[in-house]
């Protein structure tokens, strides 16, 4: 445990002091039980500071590179393979790869969560660190639909989903009063991930071949997540055992309206960010290879997203933020029904990404503010993953499928702009039920 470390340092430091006068052993002893006391429950010294608590940030930022980012990545394959590998297959049935990925990343977060609390985290690391450039590689000498989806939607997604749930749990171990901005500085990684494996990606494609840009990406990975299992550090976990699942977590109201707005606002988020390309390149709007930047300028912009809304949400409070973000995530794919010129569809992925990038981030201080005992936030954490889960699965199938029958984007569109108008709503009765019908209040 890192305070009980801090306490013992600090005793060291105290019986180094040479004694003055008639002071005894058992007199500095004393001393030293004291400051080893104040160490142990002052936040103050435990939290918040310190280059062992930065280097968890700094791990957790890798994690997200390579889970969110790599998901988020996919809008860049999914229009290779729509214009490319697997033109003979449809849209829909192409975009079932990336929806399985961020299924398995946020499903497995329901079994992850209860493994971080009950000690597991360094097996999970290294299990990830493994599978993703595995996985990777594997999708670099791939042909065929099956292949890939094994490759990248099943390997990609069981390592992703190893290594998120550590990126976020890890932190309140650290953290007390800057809790809100390192959640965002964290989170960012994503974004960052998300501008530079397409990016990287594109250029490699351009200048090599598919094969080599997909083992670059898989290299790249490889690195990183070593970094993140060199770094991180789990400070304390349970004494008692944690249940898989907490089922008497849905009796609390908030608790359960978070996750079914999260779970009608994951249905809707992903359409943009898989079929935004083909359909700029469709439409005429951009040429093929400026068109394969749009995901990494989505993603960019979401750092703004994720960092800025997380920093007022300590001030404001996380819900407070979280409805005026999500209901912007609604009006943007109805806006996009009328967009048909390159600065408008520029203009719509930066603001779709600004708000996106605040939707996928605020909910885990929410979760923070809502759970009476911190100990049980893995698993909490990963039960309302799950239920992300099957909105990502279905989503852009469903968005995709659409798109297929009526051959227009226009239902689609709509689609994404009534779930998050949904998750809107719910997220609206969840501040009722946590402080009634009072605006301005800190919630």
């Amino acid at each position: 445990m890192g305070r009980i470390e801090l306490a013992s340092a600090v005793n060291s430091t105290s019986t180094s002091i040479p004694t003055q006068g008639t002071q005894t052993t058992s007199d500095t002893e004393e001393r030293a039980g004291i400051t080893n006391a104040l160490a142990f429950t002052n936040g103050e010294l435990a939290y918040d500071h310190g280059w062992l608590a930065w280097s968890q940030v700094l791990a957790s930022f890798l994690l997200f590179f390579n889970t969110w980012g790599i998901v988020t990545t996919y809008g860049v394959f999914q229009t290779y393979y729509q214009e490319e590998m697997l033109d003979y297959e449809s849209p829909s049935t192409i975009s079932w790869i990336g929806s399985i990925q961020a299924f398995l990343l946020l499903f497995l977060g329901g079994v992850t969560g209860p493994l971080f609390d009950g000690g597991y985290n360094t097996a999970m690391l290294i299990f990830g660190s493994i599978m993703l450039p595995f996985g990777l590689m594997m999708t670099s000498i791939s042909t065929k639909l099956w292949q890939i989806m094994l490759a990248q939607a099943i390997c990609v997604g069981l390592a992703c989903g190893s290594l998120f749930v550590s990126s976020v749990a890890i932190l309140p171990q650290y953290f007390k009063k800057k809790r809100a901005l390192v959640n965002g500085l964290t989170a960012s990684g994503s974004a960052v991930g998300g501008v530079v494996y397409p990016i990287v990606f594109r250029q490699m494609l351009l200048k090599i071949n598919f094969a080599w840009a997909t083992r670059i990406l898989g290299f790249m990975s490889f690195a990183t997540c070593l970094a993140s299992l060199s770094l991180m550090r789990v400070r304390f976990k349970p004494q008692e055992k944690r249940a898989l699942i907490q089922l008497s977590a849905f009796k609390e109201p908030q608790f359960a309206l978070l996750c079914l707005a999260e779970f009608l606002g994951f249905c809707g988020l992903y359409n943009m960010v898989v079929f935004i390309q083909p359909y700029a390149i469709k439409n005429k709007i951009m040429s093929k290879d400026t068109a394969f930047y749009l995901v990494a300028i989505l993603n960019g912009s979401s750092f703004f997203g994720r960092v800025f809304p997380n920093y007022l949400a300590g001030f404001v409070g996380p819900v407070n933020v979280l409805i005026p973000m999500t209901f912007l995530c609604g009006v943007l794919p109805l806006c996009w029904v009328g967009i048909y010129t390159e600065p408008g569809l520029i203009v719509l992925v930066i603001l779709y990404g600004i708000s996106s990038g605040a939707f996928v981030s605020v909910p885990s201080i929410t979760m923070m503010s809502i759970t009476p005992d911190l100990r049980d936030l893995g698993t909490r954490l990963g039960m309302s993953f799950i239920c992300c889960a099957f909105g990502a699965l279905i989503g852009t199938p469903v968005g995709g499928a659409i798109m297929d029958r009526t051959d227009s984007y226009l239902g689609l569109e709509l689609l994404a702009g009534m779930c998050f108008f949904a998750s809107t709503a719910v997220l609206v009765a969840m501040r009722l039920v946590i402080v009634g019908p009072k605006v301005l209040v800190r919630v």
